[in-house]
């Protein structure tokens, strides 16, 4: 995936962000009025250490044992529509829609559209409760629910959702229609135990084939993966990938160890092309993080924390080291700081690189991110960080922050007219290191740019695919400003500073981008 739409994720996560980096945030996420009664009662989690044989009958028995706590989810609805759903273009989890009718072209951009579509969900309390993915489930408005064992001209149980966290992409849904036999619960096992080559087991409904078994192992754990949301939003997580077949219809559905405990929710495949099926390829969110996330799904509200600054993608490595004085391995470069954050309010600077967070060490920048979204709002905590390479500890008081805000989801903006990105300004370029062609800023140019008063620099005409500047995130229409802590004025200047940088060393860069200050990391390959 590209640097810039890895950095789109960040925007979402943790404030405002674009390309390479990720802000570190938190927020309310969709929220839903808590309407039923009645204690969730959360499965406890077994982290007993998985060990003993598996034979002919081990998988017979988890399909047979856990089956009947998986069920079959259809939704209907309306939603805004989007050009692919004018184009009618598929829900990525549903077998038939969202689906436009048909229609290709025309209407407004207000234009409502029916759609339905199917997915899978597993029952984790008696009193109907049940866990799938949010966007089974988003902006629908009817759900119904087949248990295991229910045909084809069963009647479906009506259900209603009781939370969502589009962040996390989880939905808690619960039955308002009781069947007469007592339900079955699922199990929870310990995410955190699973590691490569470990068996799993996927139930689900793909293509709407309900109680469909696969078999596979985990291909990875910790996976950072880039997934679209519904809304037109990009998130990242720490996913469980495996090769256990899952197709669409699958979404929400158990992952399971081989005691039949879920370890993850199946959420999303990795396909060519749209609609396309299973290629080995399936991520799940782990089970461990939804735990922690039930208390607020069950009362409509899931709150996370946020410091306020952006961080880049990118990993610390050796020659990143060497330039920031690292004393060790890990940490996660700030590329840039809002100045109304709690972050900056402590007194963290853009460059900084914190190494640990509330006295444990951050690993990279996604470790960051999950320490921050998982700290409570209003709680003060240590952030250790190397500046100047020197070590410094600042008390940050973690804040709050809504995610419909923070990615103007409330209302729909058009994207922004971005001139000098679409198009080289005609002001004599210069080819420079790392796969750059810049030109000085002109009068005309700062206008259209929209930089703030006195500020100049060198703007970037044009980026080398696959260079050392494409893959830090540098496009055309930013204009540098720094070089590793020296303000530049002038393309010469940005173009000497550039080629100074040794063979296999790394320059500090920092650009204006859309009017706001932003580090980013070029090395010299």
């Amino acid at each position: 995936m590209s640097s810039r739409k890895s950095g789109i994720f960040y925007g979402i996560l943790i404030a405002v962000v674009s390309v390479v980096t990720g802000m570190v945030l938190a927020s309310r996420l969709d929220l839903m009025p808590a309407s039923f009664a009645g204690n969730l009662n959360v499965p406890a989690t077994n982290s007993a250490p998985l060990s003993g044989p598996i034979d002919s009958t081990t998988f017979r028995n988890i399909a047979r044992e856990q089956s009947p706590a998986v069920v079959s989810i259809a939704v209907s609805g309306h939603k805004q529509a989007s050009a692919e759903d004018l184009g009618g273009m598929n829900f990525f989890f549903g077998p038939n829609g969202p689906q436009a009718n048909g229609r290709r072209g025309g209407g407004g951009a207000n234009q409502q559209v029916p759609f339905s579509g199917a997915g899978s969900g597993f029952i984790i309390d008696k009193a109907g409760y049940i866990l799938t993915n949010n966007h089974v489930v988003e902006d629908a408005e009817e759900i119904t629910v087949k248990l295991a064992g229910m045909g084809e001209f069963d009647d479906a149980l009506a259900a209603k959702v009781v939370g969502r966290d589009k962040l996390a992409d989880v939905a808690l849904i619960q039955l308002t229609e009781m069947p007469k036999q007592p339900l079955t619960e699922s199990k929870f096992g310990d995410s955190s135990q699973i590691a490569p080559g470990d068996w799993v087991m996927a139930i689900g409904n793909p293509f709407g084939l309900s109680g469909t078994v696969t078999v596979g192992v985990v291909s990875a754990v910790g996976r950072p993966t880039l997934a679209s949301q519904s809304n037109g939003g990009v998130r990242v997580e720490k996913m469980i990938q495996t090769d256990a077949a899952i197709n669409p219809g699958n979404s929400g559905g158990p992952l399971l160890n081989i005691r039949g405990e879920v370890i993850g929710i199946n959420t999303m495949i990795f396909a060519e092309q749209q609609n396309s099926g299973n290629l080995g390829v399936g991520f799940a969110v782990p089970i461990n993080e939804v735990s922690g996330l039930l208390p607020g799904l069950k009362v409509g509200k899931v709150i996370r924390g946020r410091i306020g600054v952006m961080v880049s993608r990118f990993p610390i490595t050796s020659d990143v080291r060497q330039l920031k004085g690292l004393p060790a391995e890990g940490g996660a470069l700030i590329s840039s700081v809002d100045e109304s954050g709690p972050a900056s309010l402590a007194g963290v600077k853009m460059g900084d690189v914190v190494v640990a967070f509330n006295g444990k060490p951050v690993v990279d920048d996604s470790d960051l991110v999950e320490m921050v979204t998982a700290t409570a709002p209003g709680t003060t905590v240590p952030v250790k960080v190397i500046r100047d390479k020197k070590a410094l500890t600042l008390n940050v008081k973690v804040g709050q922050l809504d995610l419909a805000q923070e990615t103007g989801a409330q209302s729909p903006r058009p994207a922004p007219s971005r001139p000098p990105r679409q198009q080289a300004p005609q002001v004599e370029p210069k080819a420079t290191a790392f796969g750059l062609t810049i030109s000085d800023v002109t009068a005309s140019l700062a206008q259209r740019l929209s930089l703030p008063e006195g500020r100049t620099g060198a703007v970037v005409t044009s980026v080398e695919p696959r260079s050392s500047a494409a893959r830090a995130g540098l496009g055309a229409g930013d204009v540098i400003v720094q070089v590793n802590n020296k303000a530049v004025t002038t393309r010469d200047q940005v173009a000497a500073a550039l080629e100074a940088t040794p063979s296999g060393g790394a320059a500090e860069v920092v650009v204006i981008r859309d009017g706001r200050e932003q580090l980013l990391l070029l090395r010299n390959r």
